[in-house]
């Protein structure tokens, strides 16, 4: 193996760590979610001991990152489609899912759990989102509107409308947003009702 290889191998504790705890999961829980044991996954973050490729496919699958990500393999390939998060200082991770100029731009949202009591600092900008989420709540402030999402739960809104999102103190809340210039809005296709004729 070589010395480039050690350290990628020897950076990967501190990396799991890191995704656990952004997550606020336990080792226990992570080991139910991945079938690798607790003790191997506290050596595991404490580097004592190295990856396989059998216990990074289900860690990565856990934390909803590939297994480049979790190593931090140099990128390869076209730059426009070797997307990587972006960590934000308040703990939250930012995944841009495309990467082209103009149009609606896809992002991949991961807050840590919030504080229930926190006091939103609501933002205006151009534009229109559309958000999803797939795991956790998200609290979305929305002008007068204090709402909670649950997983599979979506919102659309003008921007120029008084907004803030954040998580709960339940746990972290993992989100896809799609951010369009004014005017642009996602446009969905519904299926006609059964027996309809239209």
């Amino acid at each position: 193996m070589t010395q480039e290889s050690d350290r990628t191998l020897e950076a990967v504790g501190p990396r799991l760590k890191q995704l656990r705890s952004r997550r606020d999961l336990t080792l226990t829980e992570l080991s139910q979610q991945t079938g690798i044991s607790v003790s191997t996954l506290s050596r595991l973050e404490a580097g004592l001991r190295r990856p396989t490729l059998e216990q990074l496919l289900p860690l990565a699958r856990a934390h909803g990152v590939t297994i480049d990500e979790l190593v931090d393999a140099p990128p390869t390939g076209d730059p426009r489609i070797n997307l990587r998060p972006i960590a934000v200082g308040d703990g939250s991770t930012v995944l841009p899912l495309t990467r082209r100029p103009g149009g609606i731009q896809a992002y991949k949202f991961v807050l840590p759990a919030g504080d229930d009591d926190r006091e939103p600092d609501l933002r205006v900008h151009e534009g229109y989102d559309w958000v999803y989420v797939l795991n956790g709540r998200l609290r979305l402030v929305l002008g007068t509107h204090d709402l909670l999402l649950e997983a599979g739960e979506a919102a659309e809104f003008d921007t120029r409308t008084p907004h803030w999102f954040g998580a709960t103190s339940a746990g972290p809340v993992e989100y896809l947003s799609l951010i369009g210039r004014q005017g642009e809005r996602a446009h969905l296709r519904v299926a006609p009702r059964q027996g309809s004729t239209e």
